[in-house]
This record gives C-alpha cells, sequence and structure tokens, in this order.
C-alpha cells in the first residue's frame, strides 16, 4: 500500500537543493521585461534598489548576466531608508508623496482578501521553476478575480529548501494575512501551521507532505491524499462500477520497477473475498493464450500491473491483434493517473479501449476554458506552461486560488473548503475538503475520468 499511486507524488515530492535566496525577501510584483530596458530603470520605476533587485533575483548576479526582452523579473518591496536608483532617500518624505495614492486605494483595501505566498519561488532548480509556474497560476485567478470586483492583496516569499520559514514569518505583513498557500517542504509545516494557528490564518499546504499537523490544527487545509486513502477509492470505484457486469482481466507486463503493483494485489483480494472470478494473463503469452482469458459473452474490464507507457503500449498491441479473431469482443481498461501524461500519442486508444482512470484530477487540454487559461498564461509571460509537469503547476495554483479566494470572500473566517460553499468550476482539480476530528481539513476529492468510445468524456465524481 505505500507504494500505491506513487505517480501521483512524484510531481509534488521535490527534493532537490538549492542556492538558499535570503527569504526575507518579499515580492510585490513581476516584471516582465521590454525591449532596452535596464536594470537600473526597471528599479527606479518600482522605487526599488538595485541592490534589492539583485538579490530578489539571484540570476542576476551570475557572470555574463544579460538582461533580455521577456524575462521575468520579482520585484521587491523597498524599505524606509533605502537609497533609490536616482540617490533619493525613501523615507517620510515618500509616505506624503504617496498619500494621495494610498488614500484612493484605502477603500478597496479595507475588504482585500489578503494572499500569502511562502513557496521555494526561484529559478535555481526544479523545485524553484515548478513554484513559479503555479505562483504565476495564482496572479492569473487574481487578475481574473479583480475583474469580478474580488479585490486581493497578495505577498510572496521565497522559502527554498532549507531555509528556516521562521524568519519569514518575522516579516511585519505576514501576520496579517488571511491565507497563506504554503510550504513545500514538509519540514516547514509545523512551524508555519502553528503562526497560522496563533494568527488565525487559512493554510492551503498544496502538495504532499509527510506528517499528521491537520489531525490537530482546524487552520490547515491539505490538498494532499495519502497513498492508502487513493488506494482505497480507486478500488471502491472499480468494484461499484464493474463487478457485478464485467469479467476482470489482469495483464502482467514484466515490469520489475512497477509502482502500482500494490494496487492490482489488493484489488485482486477483494475479488476473491467476494467471490468474482477473474484472469490472469501476460504480454508475454502467445496471441492464443491471451485470448483464451477474455469472456466472449460479458463486457471484459483489463487491469495492468503496469503505470508506465512501453508497458501500456504492449498491450494495445496484443489487444488489437486479439481484436481482429475476435471483433465483438467488448473490452474496457482501468488505468492509472500516470497515463494522462500519454495522451498526446494514446488518446485514440483510450477511447477506442472505453478507458477509466482513478484520479484527483484531470487536465483536459481540448476545454475551451483551459485553452483560454494557457492563452492568458503566453500573453502574460512569453512562453507556454510546461509540458512537462502533469498536473498543469500553473493551473493547479489558478484553481487553488480561485476556490479558496471565492470561500473566504463569500464565507470569511466560516469557510471551510466545501464544494457547495463556492460556485467555481475547477480547469483541473476538483475540492471538497472534509473535516479530520477536530483538526484541519482534507481535500476528499475523487473522480473517475472516463474516455467513452462515442470519442466523448465524462467525469465521474465520487
Amino acid at each position: 500500500m505505500k507504494n500505491y499511486l506513487k505517480y501521483l507524488l512524484l510531481f509534488f515530492a521535490m527534493t532537490f537543493s538549492c542556492s538558499v535566496l535570503a527569504q526575507s525577501i518579499q515580492w510585490r510584483d513581476q516584471h516582465k521585461v521590454k525591449r532596452k530596458e535596464t536594470i537600473f530603470g526597471i528599479a527606479k520605476s518600482y522605487g526599488v534598489t538595485i541592490p534589492q533587485l539583485l538579490d530578489a533575483n539571484p540570476v542576476m548576479k551570475q557572470s555574463g548576466y544579460e538582461l533580455k526582452k521577456g524575462d521575468i523579473i520579482f520585484v521587491p518591496y523597498s524599505k524606509e531608508g533605502d537609497i533609490l536608483p536616482d540617490g533619493s532617500v525613501r523615507g517620510k518624505s515618500d509616505k506624503k508623496s504617496a498619500s494621495k495614492t494610498s488614500v484612493a486605494q484605502a477603500a478597496k483595501a479595507v475588504n482585500a482578501i489578503r494572499v500569502g505566498v511562502m513557496l521555494p519561488l526561484h529559478n535555481q532548480d526544479g523545485d524553484g521553476k515548478r513554484m513559479v509556474e503555479y505562483y504565476r497560476g495564482v496572479l492569473l485567478a487574481l487578475n481574473q478575480l479583480k475583474s469580478e470586483g474580488i479585490t486581493t492583496d497578495v505577498h510572496a516569499w521565497n522559502v527554498p529548501k532549507g531555509a528556516d520559514i521562521r524568519t519569514t514569518l518575522l516579516e511585519p505583513n505576514a501576520s496579517n494575512l488571511d491565507i497563506i498557500f504554503g510550504p513545500l517542504y514538509s519540514e516547514q509545516v509545523k512551524p508555519l501551521a502553528d503562526f497560522c494557528r496563533a494568527n488565525d490564518i487559512k493554510l492551503v499546504i498544496p502538495f504532499s507532505i509527510t506528517g499528521d499537523e491537520v489531525e490537530t490544527n482546524p487552520n490547515i487545509f491539505q490538498v494532499y491524499q495519502t497513498d492508502a486513502s487513493l488506494n482505497n477509492k480507486a478500488i471502491a470505484s472499480f468494484l461499484e462500477r464493474f463487478q457485478r457486469t464485467h469479467h476482470p482481466v489482469f495483464i502482467n507486463c514484466k515490469d520489475p520497477n512497477s509502482l502500482v503493483g500494490n494496487f492490482t494485489a489488493i484489488l485482486r483480494k477483494q475479488l476473491d473475498l467476494q467471490k468474482i472470478k477473474y484472469d490472469l494473463t501476460s504480454t508475454k503469452s502467445s496471441a492464443a493464450d491471451f485470448s483464451k482469458h477474455f469472456d466472449a459473452i460479458r463486457p471484459n474490464v483489463v487491469i495492468l500491473n503496469s503505470e508506465k507507457s512501453p508497458q501500456l503500449n504492449e498491450v494495445f498491441a496484443k489487444l488489437e491483434q486479439m481484436k481482429k479473431s475476435r471483433p465483438g469482443i467488448a473490452i474496457s481498461l482501468y488505468g492509472y493517473n500516470q497515463w494522462f501524461v500519454y495522451q498526446d500519442y494514446d488518446l485514440d486508444q483510450f477511447f477506442k479501449y472505453n478507458t477509466y482512470i482513478p484520479s484527483t484530477y484531470y487536465y483536459n487540454k481540448s476545454a475551451d476554458k483551459t485553452k483560454d487559461l494557457e492563452a492568458k498564461y503566453i500573453e502574460q509571460y512569453d512562453e507556454p506552461m510546461s509540458k512537462q509537469y502533469i498536473p498543469r503547476m500553473a493551473i493547479t495554483g489558478y484553481d487553488q486560488a480561485q476556490f479558496f479566494v471565492r470561500g473566504l470572500k463569500l464565507h470569511g473566517k466560516n469557510f471551510t473548503g466545501t464544494a457547495s460553499e463556492v460556485k467555481y468550476r475547477p480547469l483541473q482539480t476538483r475540492y471538497n475538503f472534509v473535516r479530520v476530528g477536530q483538526g484541519g481539513y482534507i481535500n476528499d476529492n475523487f473522480q473517475l475520468v472516463h474516455f467513452k468510445t462515442d470519442q466523448t468524456m465524462e467525469n465521474l465524481v465520487y
């Protein structure tokens, strides 16, 4: 059970080391570099010092670095007493000159949802790049919410691996937040969770972690579900849909590094307990031996003991060969979340074999809303979302920000994270949180994505 559905978590279990950026740096904006812009000019336009800008973007300190059109750089908040690029000193006079702007914005800021992001936001390794894309999705969501009249005030801190998050929590704005998204690393959960509880801040832990803080801290919303929970839901959905109508066929793919062996073993045990007959075959079996394990009268549901693409393609080849001699045979596939990665080249096969994939998310790249968001991302950041991240990190950030900010706007401190509290249809991941005893909340979302033979799709929500 410990190994089941590990592929679901590999996208989030980031273990790379990184160059530690001072975590007290707080960002107020991202700036896309225009033609002929300079570091001096950018710093001046935002009222920050050049050293502050460099500290927020350590790549600029590297030998040979050149500012290029389209680069995205992080803009920190300036501090009173700083020497600005034009030689002036930020102090009380600056506050006075900005008073008209502050007054004009005050009314809007009163009801603003104060959002904090505490994640490894840097370009030094895979962790940082994933989280930067996630953060960009959050910003796109907040822009969309603004167009609907929902005002937010966002503060982001770079909290890399190995950093003491308690230093970040000393920042003056931290204790005034309504909600914080983070952290990425398990060792940072307890100090951040304790801080949120002490200051009555809701804490959304977006990715996989270890530990049981959620069981005792009512301020935590944990998106990650344990392997055991996902395992049980996938088996329950299989039994509900197939046990009385289909003949199960398990195919041994001879994959010594399979991450789903426990799932097939437990599913077989459940079928044995309920006295449901099933067949076993192998990708190495002869065509005749392979075919004899399939029922000619009832529809068959096929389960592989591998989540990998080469093994899946072997099974497709065996099924194709069998259907030539037995064209009327009915087949469905019960797959794995990892198969979503293979949609670019296996989508037709998914439809052909009436495929079901148990999942906590579905990235539907053909959906109009998904296409619109991806186009906005390119327009804003001059590059597409990374295809190597499944689920898409930017869409994850977008969905989470939409869900929680809307929930806080409607229900304030009483928001408990149930799907019924928020009128928002996520693009990729559904959220429906349930309380753990007297502690916090865990996302209970689970769905079965069905690729139907008529080339349509449905999401069966449990």
